[in-house]
């Protein structure tokens, strides 16, 4: 089994609230501040955790308290990137902590229209920032966390006070990051500044998916407090588990619609133009229609990004008037292609497994029928032929 983590955010997420879910979830505050000396950075802050209540509920709050004689750091990205590595930190936290910086350094480049390496960090270059990164990599480092996912955003809302004036919410550094992560964003009514730069950062960067909760043995939630009382418990969750090597799972787009006045000769051409276009699968099928008209059921599976394309192919080349659309997980099995030996020559053979385990293995159509028409034999017998190669292989 692999370790899973799963960051729930209802109200939201910032730097500070993931380091607390960590605490809370078994990272020792005295680890977190033992990895972070190395940073050099022990004249400008030190960390601190305790329990506090959002709306009745317990939750950790950990925090950065910036002296008051240290100098308020605004640093460029070379900089940051010099503290992280030179300083002795686990290598997936020193790999993880700069991806961070650098995913930050491209979204403010591109709100201020200058190269990455040339933003001047404010907030998020200040020392507070640094710890809540970094301290947050160091965190997943410990608890061996091998997945890490998260749920789609809230947006938030009014405006905030920033280096730059005052900031629409969510601020453009937010939005550009949730952009480039491709993260799915709603409204929970709460007109304050809930995603930060430093937050949005982490998840965008570290994050393989954004959605619902996945298949998982929860054994520990750790709970991370933020620094507003708001009208729902200000907390971040973060569920660590146990996930089974079985299966993996991905996010899909289902299109369908019935059509009752085309010419049967152009389904096979849209369905050519869809596969073109990327859709992982299309298929027909006779559907029985209203005032009894036959019809035909055409379904698109496709990835989240082709919608549009897909949409635009069908409503340009059918008579359709309106899309069904749906968004799905599935279920897929590990798959890769592997090369048999066989007496009519090399066949690709597509063996997927399961975990570790091999539970299916085929031969590819398309060298088959290849062989089978350079050689004029049977395609059955060229796949039969592949399968034995197979079973020898074994």
């Amino acid at each position: 089994m692999s370790k899973i983590a799963y960051v729930q955010c209802p109200t939201g997420i910032a730097g500070d609230m993931f380091l607390g879910a960590l605490v809370d979830g078994g990272v020792p505050l005295k680890y977190l501040i033992d990895r972070l000396q190395t940073l050099n950075l022990g004249d400008e802050y030190s960390l601190t955790a305790e329990e506090v209540q959002r709306q009745g509920q317990r939750a950790t709050k950990v925090n950065v308290n910036l002296n008051q004689t240290s100098h308020h750091h605004h640093r460029h990205l070379p900089d940051i990137e010099t503290i992280i590595t030179q300083a002795n930190l686990p290598e997936t936290v020193t790999k993880n902590s700069l991806a961070i910086f650098r995913q930050l350094a491209i979204a403010e480049g591109n709100v201020h229209g200058i190269p990455s390496e040339k933003v001047h960090f404010h907030e998020v270059g200040a020392t507070d920032a640094l710890i809540d990164i970094i301290g947050t990599c160091i965190g997943l480092d410990y608890l061996n966390i091998d997945t890490l996912e998260c749920s789609p955003l809230p947006t938030g809302g009014g405006t905030v006070k920033a280096a730059h004036g005052r900031l629409s919410v969510p601020v453009p550094a937010v939005l550009e990051l949730c952009q480039m992560g491709k993260v799915p964003l709603y409204s929970n009514d709460i007109e304050k500044e809930l995603v930060t730069p430093t937050g949005a950062a982490i998840v965008t960067t570290l994050a393989q998916k954004f959605g619902q909760p996945p298949t998982m043995k929860l054994t520990k939630v750790g709970l991370g407090a933020g620094n507003q009382d708001l009208t729902m418990p200000n907390i971040l969750r973060l569920w660590i588990g146990e996930k089974e090597e079985t299966t993996e799972e991905e996010t899909v787009a289902v299109l369908e619609t019935q059509i009752d006045d085309l010419s049967p000769q152009i389904f096979g051409y849209v369905m050519d133009e869809l596969l073109q276009l990327g859709a992982r699968d299309v298929f027909t099928q006779p559907v029985a229609m209203k005032k009894n008209r036959p019809g035909v059921l055409l379904t698109v599976i496709c990835d989240v990004e082709k919608v549009g394309e897909c949409e635009r192919c069908i409503f340009e080349e059918t008579s359709t008037l309106g899309i069904r659309k749906q968004i799905q997980t599935r279920s897929v099995l590990s798959r890769h292609l592997e090369t048999v030996n066989t007496k009519y020559g090399e066949v690709r053979v597509k063996v997927a497994r399961m975990g570790e385990k091999v539970v299916n293995i085929q031969p590819e159509y398309d060298d088959c029928v290849l062989i089978a028409k350079r050689l004029q034999i049977p395609l059955s017998e060229v796949m039969l032929e592949t399968k034995r190669g197979i079973n020898n292989g074994q």
